[in-house]
């Protein structure tokens, strides 16, 4: 087939949205499909040099970008929303002459994979397939007690932007003309109007390259409670509110109490290190953290074997990537039962952590409880480091975009069947 896709974040060699739009791109093109990526101007020199080592002949790249004047919009975050906006509709733009050019079986749009954000590719009049798309999940109330006033009053806007999106007619027009609509999660598609809900199907974006099915030599000499071993836990991500980064250092407060030789990393950095850093002094365990601020990513990627268990109490992430890198590469994983985590983890893996219904110190307690399991049961720990790379197995990136081009057609069966019984029923 012909596809277009629209990933305005499209990148090698990185993580996150900017590494999802690459993947699918190249997955697409190996699958024999001739695919025209229509991408920002700015990411043209790394997929160039990228392309010259690993040449890729079915793919091909259109790029555009707003004038150098309005980019200082998107400088800091501040603008980035209105900036993508109209970067979409210059894309579109582009692409209809594009489409003047070759005739395309399917437009795609991959990136930004967000609900709320509209995408001007459904109007080119060709079928269109809009996702996977995230930013339907949502924090507990009963865990927003401890958030900064700042973060408790952009999560209550963000919840009113959610619940009114929808009514947006371009919104609307977008979910009107897709072929089909792929939701990364059951919370954001609870947020598409329930008239286009039966063009939905579940299925997150996200994937690995490779499996690493660590041995039972090196798991026998990691991390134990014994002597002067020591358990690991690592965090990484983003160090601001919604990550869960406090709800992690309070899990680790108690499992410190209960097993003195643990340690724990935390990876990233945010606008919230402040807090944190205020929260970790006020429980005294501020000298038994090693905070990293930054790592390239193939470093993070080597780093998960260093360590005994990944815990990501994340409130509404749509994926969770950083979650599927440390399976891949055999780490357990402690999460809460919210969004792309809740997904991805089972207990053949790690622990998922119910939040419904619970307050920070149960939900606290639960976290702290997981860890210390871990820490006291090495088969435990054994168990799900080997299940937790068969997991990871699934998700591979040929799997991922394979099974949603392969099962298209199926998809599109269900959906015309939906027409036809509607229709039936109006009748």
């Amino acid at each position: 087939m012909k596809i277009l896709l629209s990933a305005y974040a499209c990148e090698p060699n990185r993580g996150s949205e900017p590494g999802v739009g690459w993947h699918w791109a190249i997955e697409l093109s190996r699958l024999g499909h001739t695919v025209w990526v229509v991408t920002r101007a700015n990411n043209r020199t790394g997929i160039e040099a990228e392309l010259a080592s690993n040449p890729q002949p079915n793919l091909h790249f259109l790029y555009y970008d707003l004038p150098k004047w309005a980019r200082w919009w998107k400088k800091g975050g501040r603008g980035v929303h209105l900036y993508y906006l109209l970067w979409q509709w210059g894309a579109y733009r582009k692409a209809r002459l594009l489409i003047q050019q070759v005739t395309f079986d399917w437009a795609h749009h991959i990136t930004f994979g967000v609900f709320r954000h509209p995408s001007f590719m459904a109007f080119l009049g060709i079928p269109f397939i809009f996702g996977p798309l995230g930013g339907g999940e949502r924090a507990p109330y009963r865990l927003r007690k401890s958030f900064p006033f700042k973060g408790y009053i952009i999560d209550f806007l963000r919840d009113m932007i959610n619940l009114f999106v929808t009514l947006d007619p371009i919104t609307r027009a977008v979910y009107k003309r897709s072929a089909l609509i792929l939701c990364k999660t059951k919370e954001t598609l609870k947020c598409i109007p329930k008239k286009y809900r039966y063009k939905c199907r579940i299925c997150l974006e996200i994937g690995v390259d490779n499996i690493y099915e660590r041995s039972m030599i090196e798991d026998t000499n990691r991390g134990t409670i014994n002597g002067d071993d020591f358990f690991r836990v690592l965090f990484v991500g983003r160090l601001i509110y919604w990550k869960g980064v406090h709800l992690a250092l309070k899990a680790f407060s108690q499992l410190y109490e209960a097993v003195p030789g643990a340690q724990i990393t935390v990876i990233g950095s945010g606008s919230d290190e402040t807090w944190l850093h205020d929260i970790a002094h006020g429980m005294n365990i501020i000298d038994k953290i090693e905070w990293i601020p930054w790592m390239k990513q193939k470093d993070v990627i080597k780093a998960y074997g260093e360590y005994d268990v990944l815990i990501f109490p994340s409130l509404h992430d749509s994926s969770g990537n950083v979650v599927l890198e440390a399976m891949a590469q055999g780490l357990p994983v402690v999460c809460l039962d919210l969004g792309g985590p809740a997904v991805l983890v089972d207990d053949t893996c790690g622990v998922v952590v119910k939040t419904f219904g619970s307050h920070e110190a149960a939900v606290v307690e639960s976290l702290a409880q997981a860890l210390i399991r871990f820490a006291e049961n090495h088969e435990l720990r054994r168990r799900c480091s080997a299940g937790a790379s068969a997991h990871a197995a699934q998700f591979q990136w040929c799997h991922v975009v394979h099974n949603v081009y392969n099962n298209l057609q199926n998809s599109l069966e269900d959906r015309h069947s939906d027409d036809r019984q509607c229709e039936l029923t109006s009748l």
